[in-house]
């Protein structure tokens, strides 16, 4: 691991970053880091020199990443993990596997999620618990497992990725709003809890973004944003100094929601 990049913030005073870790090393854990916008994440915070522990369901995918993060960066470490996060027991072991390789968790990035389309009365049997245990769940236990570190250190910052489906509903939305209006729901819980222990929470809501999730769909490329457009949003985050927190992002195509 080496130091991370800690930019001035010329109008606030320095930066969280250089503030709260004062040049120490730097260390995020990024669920779902492996395509659309949690590698957008994992990609900007490589280059910004922070080592990364990753996880997704596909060894494969793990290993490509790995590979090519290691590339944009060749002095951080990435540490990859299988998991399937809609299960408890594989989610608690994840963040002892993070905690067990790094010194401190510096940054949780909860981005892990799936989308199951359809309406409430007619969409598929077990919609709702497979998109409650993988968009929420995840997060809450994985927060609880990594988030006493934090709380000792009285420094850390925790990112939930949540969507426009936290607050408002649309069609063919179904159970994935009510997954995320829960994650949203958690995030200014723990925003509540935290705020005077040093640590910061914001949640982040995108709306249509070019991901696996709109793979295939016939609507210019300029239609929707692009990953790295949430990833730059959320590296932005960090530029605030210790004494501001941005609570919630909201982020829309240009010509509006489809």
């Amino acid at each position: 691991m080496f130091k991370s990049s800690k930019k001035k913030n010329t109008n606030d005073g320095e930066s969280y970053l250089r503030e709260s870790k004062n040049d120490e090393y730097m260390n995020a854990v990024i669920t779902g880091a492996t395509k659309g916008i949690g590698r957008a994440i994992a990609d900007k915070f490589a280059s910004k020199g922070f080592s990364l522990c990753i996880c997704s369901r596909s060894e494969d995918d793990l290993a490509s990443a790995k590979k090519a993060l290691t590339e944009l960066n060749p002095e951080i470490n990435v540490y990859t993990k299988a998991v399937d996060l809609s299960k408890k027991e594989e989610v608690i072991e994840f963040g002892n596997f993070c905690a067990h390789n790094m010194d401190t968790i510096d940054v949780l990035i909860n981005n892990a999620g799936i989308y199951i389309g359809g309406e409430i009365v007619n969409e598929e049997e077990g919609a709702l618990e497979s998109m409650i245990e993988t968009n929420l769940y995840s997060a809450y236990h994985l927060t609880r497992n990594l988030v006493p570190s934090m709380i000792a250190r009285k420094s850390g910052y925790i990112i939930n990725m949540a969507s426009i489906a936290s607050f408002m509903a649309y069609p063919n939305g179904g159970s994935y709003s009510i997954s995320k209006f829960a994650l949203r729901g958690f995030s200014m819980v723990l925003r509540e809890e935290l705020k005077d222990k040093g640590i910061k929470v914001t949640t982040v809501m995108p709306g249509a973004t070019w991901s696996n999730s709109w793979a295939g769909v016939e609507l210019p490329e300029s239609r929707l944003m692009q990953a790295n457009d949430i990833a730059e949003s959320v590296w932005s985050l960090f530029e605030m100094s210790p004494s501001a927190v941005v609570e919630e992002v909201i982020l829309r195509p240009q010509l509006g929601d489809l």
